[in-house]
């Protein structure tokens, strides 16, 4: 004989996301939480929103450094200037960066001796970095 509060696979009813001791029960492999019932299409909508937001985050950042000296509309411009080589140098650096401890140091071991060095050679290089970053303006211009 069957107990009322069993079903006939024989586990107790409980209520809906509770284990038989009260305690919340881990989700069903079956279940599947998000706007899409694909899984897939769950993992790509939430890709392409980090994706999006850590590039607007990315911007605003970078705004906000190059605006303290150049001002907002010329730092936008620096920003839509840079070359897809610069970009893509940029990208590849911060991967390596972030994949492993080793990548970190030498990237930012690189990233001090480069300003090392650029402070040790300041006039020469405020020259030179002016000058890259009208050259950068000009084409954000277009």
């Amino acid at each position: 004989m069957v107990s009322k509060d069993l079903p006939d696979d024989g586990h107790a009813v409980v209520a809906k996301g509770k284990s038989p001791s009260g305690k919340k029960a881990a989700p069903r492999d079956d279940e599947i939480h998000g706007p899409s019932p694909n899984a897939a299409t769950n993992l790509a909508i939430a890709d392409i929103a980090l994706r999006g937001g850590a590039a607007l985050v990315r911007h605003t950042i970078e705004r906000a450094v190059l605006g303290k000296k150049y001002g907002p509309r010329k730092a936008a411009k620096v920003i839509k200037g840079r070359s897809l080589k610069e970009t893509l140098l940029h990208g590849a650096l911060a991967r390596v960066a972030l994949r492993s401890v080793p990548g970190a140091i030498v990237v930012g071991g690189v990233l001090v001796a480069k300003t090392l060095y650029d402070r040790s050679k300041a006039r020469e290089a405020r020259r030179k970095s002016e000058a890259t970053v009208n050259e950068m303006a000009e084409k954000g211009e277009s």
